[in-house]
């Protein structure tokens, strides 16, 4: 199974990412793209892209990063986000990538984009430490 395949499975399987639209476009060694289109039910009370929805697209893109080059078996260990401007859009892109792939951790970085008719507009960044775990 190549890399694409394992992350459209593993992400199949997650319950809260099928209710959020997630979908994964775009696998690479040690880089990946996921998508979710806006929806008012992921929306806080202004109308923008809630937060916690925010953190989840972080830590999704950036495991999945992660799990291409040490495989599935990974564990948040600790995840930091920066809101740069409110999110607002049709729908939102992660690109995460790795930093520096290690034995027992992986370091990862992500960036957020809101796209709308005008174009995509960089909302978020973050940084992801995961834990490699025993298979």
């Amino acid at each position: 199974m190549n890399a694409l395949e394992m992350l459209k499975k593993i992400n199949a399987m997650a319950e809260f990412n099928r209710w959020c639209g997630i979908e994964v476009a775009v696998v690479e060694s040690g880089v990946v793209e996921i998508e979710m289109p806006w929806r008012s039910e992921v929306g806080q009370y202004a109308g923008y892209l809630h937060a916690g929805l925010i953190g989840a697209l972080i830590d999704t893109a950036c495991g999945f990063a992660a799990a291409t080059v040490a495989g599935p078996h990974l564990l948040a260990a600790n995840f930091s986000v920066n809101c740069l401007r409110p999110a607002v859009g049709q729908k939102f892109i992660a690109r995460a990538r790795v930093v520096k792939p290690g034995k027992t951790q992986v370091f990862t970085a992500c960036d957020l984009f809101a796209v709308d008719s005008q174009g995509e507009k960089l909302v978020v960044n973050g940084q992801t430490l995961l834990t490699v775990l025993a298979a």
